[in-house]
């Protein structure tokens, strides 16, 4: 072996014995109209040091990518796969068979967990999900034990939602499950806890500032500026801690004080919002890896926390039904390349992100605006089209191209479309208003996108939805307002 192989392999293992948080992982989400491939993404999880990622599918690429990476890996349910793991009750011995045990062979993928639903008990859910959640479950974890899997834990990330304190008392100490599911919630979380699964809990500071604009922004910070909230004897200076200790503290209530927490889902978005941008998402990630790293735990439960950031990557094909942000969770851009410094030790080191390798684009083409165009009878038609097939979040309020003109929002759109499109040629027309050209025309903050050469354009795009279509009419009837 040569003298340069012997240092290449002495920098990937210093790589790969990267420091990282305590307890930390990510969350490896695929809603994308042009995804990396899982071979690339597993190398910039080793790049990065990163030793455990949650997954919402346990789709045969991936696991396949996984494998032999000894990475801790949890594996994915949907929520419309849960009726059918219920009524069937060879189908949850079918689904531990096909996407766990062909993987548990030496050497193979590092299965820990297996997540029965994602948010199943959400409000805006309707009840869609609370008969068949639980069984489900049961189902899950006793095919894995008959496949002699006992040691993979069936657990349930669930939405923050599922527990809160009223507002007469509006304290951690106050906290217990919603009423309406608090006694499937005890049944849930005694199965879990009788098989040593942990309670998966995903929390959004972000969003308590999204929801009420008189929200202490501070407060939704880790960083230690927030104006203290007392409880007793705990103060709280940031909702991150409130919010996990309601949930102790309704664990408590509910008979299981001691029952082990993974925070499922934490982070901060960069765009689609006034409070959606990088500097508060750094602040907000950078912050929660120094508390992590610390292993103070919180006032309740002292100790090392375990949680997984959301999310790896942006994905442009997600619902906005929550939000504009929805598609903008990662820390890395939909191409693996870094939005911000970030240090992932939580130690103030001075290290970055390592961004994709080798990663292909399109050709530096961008579709835009006709600027000698005269007849624009048809710009308003056009842009609602370019925008219910692509992703025009990045042009709403307090968003990243919220300043372009009336020609650069048409741009923008037009070239969404055309880049989810693979660039074909006809996919910049717009009744003769499009052109395609060689000059960027990226604006300040609001970058057009080139996509990577991995799409197909014949591909149904899943954000197809009467939702996007709702939202395109409401960015077309703003971007009027320039008229």
């Amino acid at each position: 072996m040569t003298m340069v192989c012997l240092w290449w392999l002495a920098l990937l293992v210093l790589i790969w014995n990267v420091d990282v948080a305590k307890g930390l992982g990510v969350n490896w989400g695929t809603l994308s109209t042009h995804p990396l491939s899982p071979d690339t993404v597993v190398q910039l999880l080793r790049d990065n040091g990163i030793k455990k990622v949650k997954l919402f599918d346990a789709d045969a690429e991936t696991m396949r990518a996984l494998a032999h990476t000894n990475i801790e890996v949890m594996v994915a349910i949907p929520n419309d796969m849960l009726l059918n793991l219920t009524s069937d009750s060879d189908a949850a011995q079918k689904w531990v068979a096909t996407n766990i045990s062909r993987y548990t062979f030496p050497g193979g993928v590092n299965i820990k967990y297996v997540a029965v639903g994602n948010e199943p008990f959400l409000e805006s859910y309707n009840g869609s999900f609370l008969n068949v959640t639980l069984p489900a479950l049961q189902n899950v974890q006793r095919a894995l034990k008959d496949a002699g899997l006992e040691e993979i834990k069936a657990t349930v990330p669930l939405n923050a939602d599922v527990y809160n304190s009223p507002d007469t008392n509006p304290v951690p100490s106050g906290g217990d499950f919603r009423p309406e599911v608090r006694d499937l919630m005890i049944q849930i979380v005694k199965f879990m806890n009788d098989n040593g699964a942990p309670f998966t809990v995903n929390i959004y500071p972000f969003l308590s500032l999204y929801a009420n604009e008189h929200f202490p922004v501070d407060f939704a910070f880790l960083d230690g500026n927030g104006q203290p909230l007392t409880d007793g004897a705990f103060q709280y200076t940031n909702v991150f801690d409130a919010n996990l200790d309601t949930l102790i503290w309704s664990l408590k209530k509910a008979g299981f004080p001691n029952m082990p927490i993974v925070v499922g889902e934490i982070g901060w978005p960069t765009d689609g919002d006034k409070n959606a941008n990088s500097e508060y998402a750094q602040r907000f990630n950078q912050g929660l890896l120094k508390h992590l790293m610390s292993g103070q735990g919180t006032p309740m439960r002292r100790g090392n926390i375990e949680a997984y950031l959301f999310s790896l990557f942006d994905e442009d094909a997600k619902s906005i039904a929550p939000g504009n942000f929805e598609r903008h969770w990662g820390i890395f851009q939909y191409d693996g390349q870094p939005k911000y410094p970030l240090d992932l030790s939580g130690q103030g080191q001075n290290v970055g992100l390592v961004g994709a390798r080798n990663v292909e684009y399109l050709p530096q083409r961008w579709c835009v605006l006709n600027p000698g165009v005269k007849d624009t009878t048809n710009l308003t038609d056009s842009i609602t089209y370019a925008c219910t097939n692509s992703d025009c979040t990045s042009l709403g309020y307090g968003s990243s191209c919220n300043s372009l003109d009336l020609q650069g929002n048409a741009s923008y759109a037009f070239n969404m479309y055309y880049q989810m499109h693979d660039q074909q040629s006809s996919a910049c027309v717009f009744s003769n208003l499009a052109k395609i050209t060689t000059k960027n025309p990226s604006q300040g903050t609001c970058k057009f996108e080139i996509m990577i050469a991995s799409g197909h354009a014949d591909r149904t795009l899943k954000y197809r939805t009467n939702l996007v279509t709702v939202f395109a009419q409401i960015m077309v009837a703003a971007l009027l307002l320039f008229l």
